[in-house]
């Protein structure tokens, strides 16, 4: 039990000071560190990580919004269609097998990696401009998206929502990711619920996981303002394509 708690106390805190760093969800690296250190299937990593993500996700939607960086409504609207797709990405991920679900893990490691290097430049495409009722069905459709990701791959859903709020609906990056999370506790929450009641979330590994997360993510922010930005994100996005590549190429059981 100790060296469990200090093993998931430690991956905890890379991945909290990997989203610190980068601001990028700490399932990202979680998830891989679980199943090569803790030697868990792929399916309890995602359940498990979903379930810390949860906890990890009020205290950064309570930071967000103490600075005024959270819209609200457009967080509740988003959830509407989050809250179902999250379930349902939880139950579709169950229903892979092992080495379907470490493909499918890879293939999103590379498509975050990307979003990780063009995440500065966001701001600078072209923006739609959506108001009224089609900004409405914009968040409800994203909603839809970002939910079924993290239910499926154990994320907190920023990886769709946060370019896709400040690509289409013209958000500031700061209010984006805010907004993301808060949206993303209860939708999260439901489909880690889910994952629970289907057997993939190990208890014993939250404590651990939800401290270390919290003392990185304070790291990892402070030592973001001391390095450079640029720089960070070229080496994660390397370390995570190569992550990637590496669950791509699990191979196919032999019958």
């Amino acid at each position: 039990m100790k060296n469990q708690f200090i093993h998931s106390l430690w991956i905890g805190v890379l991945a909290g000071c990997f989203g610190g760093l980068v601001g990028l969800g700490g399932g990202v690296v979680m998830i891989p560190l679980m199943v090569a250190v803790l030697k868990i299937t792929q399916h309890k990593a995602h359940g498990t990580s979903l379930f810390a993500l949860v906890f990890t996700g009020i205290t950064g939607a309570v930071t967000y919004g103490m600075k005024g960086s959270v819209d609200v409504v457009a967080s509740l609207i988003l959830a509407v269609t989050a809250i179902f797709t999250a379930r349902a990405g939880a139950r579709f991920a169950h229903s892979l097998a092992e080495w379907k679900l470490k493909r499918a893990f890879g293939a999103f490691l590379i498509f975050a990696a990307l979003i990780l290097v063009a995440k500065p430049y966001l701001t600078e495409l072209y923006h739609l401009e959506i108001e009224g009722i089609a900004k409405i069905i914009t968040l409800l459709i994203i909603g839809i998206f970002a939910g079924f990701l993290a239910g499926m791959m154990g994320i907190g859903g920023g990886t769709v929502m946060v370019p896709a709020l400040v690509i289409i609906l013209n958000y500031g990056q700061h209010i984006a990711q805010g907004t993301s999370l808060l949206c993303m506790v209860p939708a999260g929450a439901v489909g880690a619920y889910t994952h629970l009641r289907l057997g993939n979330v190990i208890k014993g590994l939250l404590p651990g996981l939800i401290s270390g997360i919290i003392v990185g993510t304070y790291i990892g922010s402070n030592i973001a303002h001391v390095l450079s930005d640029a720089y960070l994100r070229v080496i994660f996005a390397l370390i995570i394509i190569w992550t990637g590549i590496r669950f791509l190429k699990t191979p196919k059981p032999v019958k």
